[in-house]
């Protein structure tokens, strides 16, 4: 039985105390929110213990593991006490404001051999997983492009972050994970449209060598809509991140020569069109099931440290495209 408790209540905490509350070989015996009515009432919903100051809970509770779920900017603070305790942890992404506090982070859970993992969740989306699969399996021939939408109204919870590093990050670190490859060119058109203060629409486009990845993401569109479009030589993929259903196209073509030099012309017919069969299963179980499965056997989690590193470096370099513009 892993003993782990979660700090922070907002928008995701609460679902990551629901998720633990469920799971088998898992005890959530405390939460912690600086509202301490907040804590109570979770608490009083999962039958766990209540702080409204996670050094007090730690001290108090016995504690293997814990999910960070506090606002960005407290991420290192609250990682770093986590760790020095010898605690396991789960940073929800990003994994922290900047790229110096995320090497921080990173080098004492190696000093103290804690294990890190980062919470981009989409990476452990059915659909995602699946889609992987048949890249892999070369069913899409060659991936030349990537095209991701992210776009919604603001959410009200979200208040020390812009919509690059709060929204496009998780995109981003998808983008990277179905290319497994490292970006070499990062560009950014980024902009301020309803909020005053903070960044709240971008396109991104990233490349990859030869293939390319291009990001919407924005607070600002009415409707929410969370896309992902895949091309390859031999197919063309949709994916909904939020239905979780993955439809697959392969190309029917055939190439003919159209005179007495030999030139070529492709004729494209209908495409063979094939829905993907996805067990529906909500992506944020499944990143803690694979969380506490990782404390268990300590291997290393899908989403270390250096990978939450690598879509926070990219996201804080769209940014500076855009300072650099200006």
């Amino acid at each position: 039985m892993i003993n782990v408790a979660v700090i922070g209540l907002g928008n995701m905490g609460k679902h990551h105390a629901r998720n633990y509350a469920t799971m088998l070989d898992v005890r959530l015996v405390a939460v912690c929110d600086l509202n301490q009515d907040l804590a109570n009432a979770t608490a009083r919903k999962f039958s766990c213990a209540a702080y409204h100051d996670y050094k007090l809970m730690l001290a108090n509770e016995k504690v293997e593991a814990v999910s960070i779920v506090v606002p960005t900017k407290y991420h290192k603070e609250v990682a770093l006490y986590c760790i020095e305790q010898r605690l396991d942890i789960l940073i929800e992404k990003p994994i922290s404001a900047t790229v110096a506090e995320a090497d921080e982070i990173i080098a004492k859970a190696k000093e103290k051999k804690v294990l890190l993992q980062v919470g981009h969740v989409e990476r452990f989306n059915p659909a995602v997983r699946r889609l992987k699969e048949i890249i892999k399996e070369g069913k899409l021939g060659e991936v030349t492009s990537i095209i991701a939408r992210r776009v919604g109204a603001v959410p009200i919870q979200v208040r020390d972050a812009n919509v690059v590093v709060d929204l496009a990050v998780h995109d981003i670190d998808i983008i990277n994970y179905l290319y497994e490859s490292k970006v070499d060119h990062i560009s950014g058109n980024i902009g301020k449209a309803m909020i005053e203060k903070r960044e709240d629409y971008a396109e991104i486009f990233l490349k990859y060598g030869n293939r390319s990845g291009f990001i919407q993401v924005n607070w600002i569109t009415p409707i929410k809509i969370r896309n992902l479009s895949v091309t390859g030589s031999k197919g063309y993929a949709e994916l909904n991140y939020l239905t979780q259903e993955l439809v697959i196209y392969e190309s029917n073509y055939t190439k003919e020569i159209t005179d007495e030099y030999g030139d070529y012309v492709i004729k494209f017919g209908v495409p063979n069109k094939t829905q993907i069969g996805v067990e529906q299963i909500e992506p944020l179980f499944l990143e803690l099931t694979d969380f506490m499965n990782c404390v268990k056997t300590r291997e290393r989690p899908l989403v270390s440290g250096e990978v939450g590193l690598e879509a926070l470096r990219i996201a804080l370099e769209v940014m500076g495209s855009k300072n650099n513009s200006e």
